[in-house]
């Protein structure tokens, strides 16, 4: 099992003048809370960080890590980014994510006890910016997509890939353009036939941090005594 975390990107919506991972969250930054809980479950030796805005901030802050400089980061997504850590991995199964996201360290034992291709998913009223997912008539992933009407919530941007189709998943992420997310990678999977099954985390906490609301919700719903 690897892991990889996704946070070459700007995040210019925050206003700081650090990558968004390393926002704080009352007494520790995004980047260290996902780390803390991921190494709940995993080694911490099978953490590959793409970086690529400010690199040197992430690296020193977590010098004990290995990363993927994405040096295109600039003007590239999420799809080539995830791809060039991909690359550095075979016959395993990847689990992935975004580098803002705050969540319950469950989230990960719930991904992996199900031992599936799978996202993390809620069912909620979503906004614009949100990535939405639909279903099919057997309950699996049919489109995932930021536009997307009747969607059945929110796609919260922690997945997992098994080793028997991480080859056809990086085809899939190569196919995408440099401005695409990796979401559209996973519809190109589904059309290949993958079936991508919905992990509701029901009342377990997820926010991703895009905005400064998103911020002060995440430091009200996970408390100082928690940080």
């Amino acid at each position: 099992m690897k892991v990889v975390i996704l946070a070459a990107g700007f995040g210019m919506r925050l206003e700081n003048s650090v990558p968004k991972t390393l926002t704080k969250i009352h007494n520790k930054t995004i980047l260290e809370k996902q780390i803390e809980n991921i190494t709940k479950y995993i080694d911490i030796n099978d953490i590959l960080i793409v970086i690529g805005f400010k690199k040197e901030m992430i690296m020193e802050a977590f010098p004990e890590l290995l990363f993927v400089y994405n040096n295109n980061f600039h003007s590239t997504n999420t799809a080539k980014s995830l791809l060039l850590a991909l690359n550095k991995i075979k016959n395993e199964d990847v689990l992935w994510l975004n580098a803002d996201i705050v969540f319950d360290d469950e989230i990960i034992s719930d991904i992996l006890n199900l031992n599936n291709n799978c996202m993390a998913t809620n069912i909620s009223a979503v906004a614009q910016e949100e990535v939405k997912y639909i279903l099919d008539k057997n309950g699996y992933i049919a489109q995932v997509s930021k536009n997307l009407e009747n969607a059945k919530g929110e796609a919260l941007g922690i997945n997992l890939i098994k080793a028997q189709y991480l080859e056809l998943f990086k085809n899939c992420l190569q196919e995408c353009t440099n401005k695409d997310y990796f979401e559209e990678a996973i519809n190109k999977l589904i059309q290949k036939g993958v079936k991508i099954s919905a992990l509701d985390i029901g009342k377990k906490r997820c926010i991703e941090i895009d905005f400064l609301e998103d911020l002060n919700l995440a430091k009200a719903l996970f408390s100082d005594k928690e940080a």
